[in-house]
């Protein structure tokens, strides 16, 4: 008898990046034309968020039938996943300590930013906004484009080429937002030293999308929660610090797995 399949080794990584983005058109055109913030620094375009949830539903669907999907769907939720507790405290802390270290950096430098004033209301209320939103991307990203990438490129070189991608996905909403050329680049820094940590995560906690998710909602509301809803985020200072930790854990966990563990 043969044997079934691998569906992550039958998985197209370049079709599913190229339906992200078209999915993403629409969304791209109506904030061009309607000039809103959802929040600060947040344009009408971001709801474009849906889509790697809408990509990867209808590839598997295609690939593996619509109880694929379902189960697809189901691991948004797969918290059981992550059998190591101690895994929750870089998912749910490290984006709030580098939060919290760029602002005491921004104040040794002597950079105009004021007192933070911190609102736990506002937290919980982003939160769980941000968590919706991050379902959406994660499902994807996390859900099915990692696992195919790994495969073929290593856990760290995996995580920056899906960090370029991510950070090329978000060009569009970014310069609706009116952030400068060089704002951005130093953000895409950021956003794809960002990414080697979320594989280093996924991969440590039995590669839980639910961890994923976590992960990127603390991370934006962090951005979000920055004094003044974020207008005085310098992506400057977090790329670096970013960087820097993804260097470490790459160095520290080894870049074929990001677990510590050698592949035979």
């Amino acid at each position: 008898m043969s044997a079934k399949p691998d569906p992550v080794r039958a998985r197209s990584p370049l079709l599913f990046i190229l339906l992200v983005f078209a999915l993403s058109v629409p969304f791209w055109l109506v904030g061009a034309r309607y000039r809103i913030e959802l929040l600060p620094g947040l344009p009408l375009a971001a709801i474009m968020v849906v889509c790697p949830l809408l990509a990867s539903s209808i590839l598997i669907g295609r690939e593996q039938g619509s109880a694929a999907v379902k189960a697809h769907l189901q691991r948004s939720l797969d918290w059981r996943r992550i059998v190591a507790r101690v895994w929750y405290l870089p998912i749910l802390l490290l984006c709030p300590a580098v939060a919290v270290f760029s602002y005491a950096v921004m104040r040794l430098l002597g950079m105009p930013v004021p007192a933070p004033q911190l609102s736990w209301a506002a937290a919980v209320v982003l939160f769980v906004l941000f968590l919706v939103s991050a379902l959406g991307e994660e499902s994807g990203w996390s859900g099915y484009l990692i696992d195919p990438l790994q495969e073929r490129f290593g856990a760290a070189l995996a995580g920056i080429v899906l960090g370029i991608v991510w950070a090329a996905w978000h060009t569009v909403p970014l310069l609706q937002a009116g952030r400068a050329p060089g704002w951005i680049a130093w953000w895409c820094l950021g956003t794809v030293s960002l990414r080697i940590l979320h594989t280093w995560l996924y991969n440590n906690t039995g590669k839980s999308v639910f961890g994923a998710i976590l992960f990127h909602a603390t991370n934006n509301v962090s951005w979000q929660m920055f004094p003044n809803s974020g207008s005085h985020y310098d992506p400057r200072i977090n790329g670096i610090i970013v960087s820097a930790i993804a260097v470490l854990v790459t160095l520290r966990w080894g870049a074929r797995t990001l677990t510590g563990r050698q592949v035979r």
